[in-house]
């Protein structure tokens, strides 16, 4: 399955209401930014690629991609890639900023933030525009489940695309790279599973060519090949 841990937070008291610390907690506008304009994954959100030059960037992209077969998931379990969601994975953005990923995810994301009292770091309320479904979750504590933390690449997938033979800190920098970290949906993230694009794409058809083009971004960064399939149905959300 994907690695998604639910955004459940410590108990609090009196909460406070705060903007988000740090750059690439906001886009200037308040909206996502496309992943062509965001290839380090710092700024919020997954915006639609929809002009004509940027599809065909979008598809030149997807083309470098390697291709194998999916292998075994022999010896896969989440701890070979760390804890979640350390910030200890040095040579990956927000690494060693005294706050977890899984929290400086939801800063970057999340709007009309709200954090627990006394802390800049951990969020306890926060409204999410969510990329895979189009839909505005208002996030609570309380209801923990309703958004979670996806890993773009699954790393399971990942696992039998070659990250087995992986040393362990770059296993540990690829589940804490906010280049392959989105706060979505529960449900979804649960109905893709450890899915490749062949398998699985968001169900707002508006953003699957920018999920495609995420999805490839993170294989190139970490040299990972995917599937002929995958890349097959990548290119053809995008116009190809």
């Amino acid at each position: 399955m994907s690695a998604a841990v639910l955004l459940a937070v410590p108990g609090c008291g009196a909460l406070e209401d705060g903007a988000a610390p740090g750059a690439g907690a906001a886009a200037p506008d308040g909206r996502s930014v496309s992943p062509l304009e965001n290839p380090d994954g710092t700024e919020p959100g997954l915006a639609p690629v929809t002009d004509p030059g940027e599809r065909a960037e979008a598809r030149e992209l997807i083309e470098g991609l390697a291709t194998k077969g999916r292998g075994p998931g022999t010896g896969y379990d989440r701890d070979e890639f760390g804890y979640a969601w350390m910030d200890t994975a040095d040579g990956v953005p927000f690494a060693r900023n005294g706050c977890d990923t899984r929290n400086d995810l939801i800063r970057r994301d999340g709007q009309n933030l709200r954090f627990r009292s006394g802390s800049d770091c951990v969020v306890v309320s926060m409204t999410l525009a969510d990329p895979y479904t189009g839909k505005e979750i208002d996030w609570r504590k309380r209801d923990a489940a309703e958004v979670q933390i996806d890993h773009v690449v699954p790393l399971s997938y990942a696992w039998r695309m070659g990250a087995s033979r992986w040393p362990e800190d770059k296993r540990e920098r690829f589940a804490n790279d906010p280049l392959n970290l989105l706060p979505v949906e529960g449900r979804a993230n649960a109905a893709k599973g450890d899915s490749g694009p062949a398998s699985w794409l968001p169900p707002d058809r508006r953003i699957r060519c920018a999920y495609a083009v995420r999805f490839a971004q993170v294989a190139l960064e970490y040299e990972l090949p995917v599937t002929a399939p995958d890349k097959s149905m990548m290119i053809r959300q995008c116009g190809g």
